[in-house]
């Protein structure tokens, strides 16, 4: 269907030779003294931008699969878990997503509500589009891509299950989406990464430092969005409280893509160009991190 579109978005083989191209210059660099571009481990190779044919296909899926088979592209043996925060049907059932979990270091809630923009859009909607997008894009490389929940009409899942969805799948890396409710004069998003907990963590608390720096850097450039300036430190923030990282065994960290609660932050949350925009940036980013192993 992409490739017979006649002008716009390029087709998913486009994208996947785009990031073939990329998979050349991980490889020239990593060969080069150094092992990675000018000496530096933790660096990734620059990464191609909307502009080289990185912006999107054909439309979110419906994701109704939730284990789409491996692909042909250039990280056809890389999983990935999608974790669109929130549900549709969490206001509609107070005492199923109060229930307390276990979170690693304690308990906590199943799941929240999420947070609602002026104009009503809400967090749930919003993580459901956006990660529709960014699992289309991998897919297109080869990724398997797999979500943590169906649809946007269900209830949860608890915490400590969307978690166990990426330890069970053996993910490369897992990621969820979700939007900020901060103060209406604070704008910007930022990346939460797992703090060290002896029994828990340990293992991926650095990878999952590479995972947001990755993801960082692309969002940054391709998302329009600043870094937040009322939390975080330069996009980052290390959090110890949240069972959806305690409770991982993958490399995982939540992206908070922007304050639903600012003007400015909201009217791009609820453009759906620029959620196109936005899914190429991160997809970017997690195939910079997945080019690292």
């Amino acid at each position: 269907m992409l490739d017979s579109t006649p002008s716009g978005r390029p087709s998913r083989a486009v994208r996947a030779l785009t990031l073939l191209a990329l998979a050349a210059l991980w490889t020239t660099a990593c060969s080069a003294p150094g092992g990675a571009p000018n000496g530096d481990p933790t660096a990734a190779p620059p990464l191609p931008g909307p502009e080289d044919g990185e912006n999107g296909g054909d439309g979110a899926g419906d994701g109704e699969d939730s284990s789409a088979p491996r692909g042909d592209g250039p990280l056809g043996d890389r999983v990935v878990v999608i974790d669109p925060g929130h549900n549709g049907g969490n206001a509609d059932a107070p005492d199923e997503i109060n229930a307390q979990v276990p979170a690693g270091n304690g308990e906590k809630a199943c799941d929240t509500v999420g947070a609602e923009s002026v104009n009503g859009y809400a967090e749930h909607e919003f993580t459901w589009d956006l990660s529709l997008l960014v699992k289309e894009r991998l897919e297109a490389d080869g990724v398997t891509v797999i979500l943590t929940r169906e649809d946007n009409e269900g209830v949860g899942p608890c915490v400590d299950e969307r978690a166990e969805i990426g330890n069970e799948n053996e993910a490369d890396a897992a990621l969820s989406i979700h939007a900020d409710g901060g103060p209406e004069s604070g704008r910007g998003f930022h990346l939460i990464t797992p703090g060290e907990i002896p029994g828990l963590t340990e293992d991926i608390v650095e990878p999952s430092a590479l995972l947001a720096e990755d993801i960082r850097r692309e969002y940054l450039e391709g998302g329009d969005v600043p870094y937040a300036d009322y939390l975080a430190d330069e996009g980052l923030d290390e959090r110890t409280d949240l069972g959806g990282l305690n409770l991982s065994t993958v490399p995982k960290v939540f992206l908070e893509a922007g304050n639903m609660r600012n003007p400015q932050d909201a009217a791009l949350l609820e453009d759906p160009e620029w959620r196109e925009r936005a899914a190429d940036a991160i997809a970017r980013g997690m195939a910079a991190y997945l080019m690292r192993g």
